[in-house]
């Protein structure tokens, strides 16, 4: 199979693309870019404003996550995010969340 054959716009990753942002992110693990911190979204700190939210890590003080809502949608910035891991046990739809 060619290269060409195997591509697709990025719709393909549509049912990808739902399952991961269905969970609850607070549970994400983030890595800092800035220190390489590691740990849950929740633990970081909480910068709300009326243009958004900035989660900043707690060791470093840098910017990890920028949230703003503008003209009826989400603007994200995750540059602060070196990786960003979902655990799939965390999905609301998983059967086996709750065993």
């Amino acid at each position: 199979m060619q290269i060409e054959e195997m591509r697709l716009d990025g719709n393909a990753a549509g049912g990808v693309l739902r399952d991961v942002f269905a969970h609850d992110m607070t549970a994400a693990i983030a890595t800092c870019e800035g220190c390489g911190k590691m740990g849950p979204i929740g633990a970081l700190l909480d910068y709300a404003h009326g243009m958004g939210v900035v989660l900043r890590c707690p060791t470093c003080d840098m910017p990890v996550l920028r949230i703003a809502r503008m003209h009826g949608q989400f603007r994200l910035d995750l540059s602060g995010i070196r990786w960003l891991t979902i655990p799939e046990s965390t999905s609301p739809d998983r059967t086996d969340a709750m065993t």
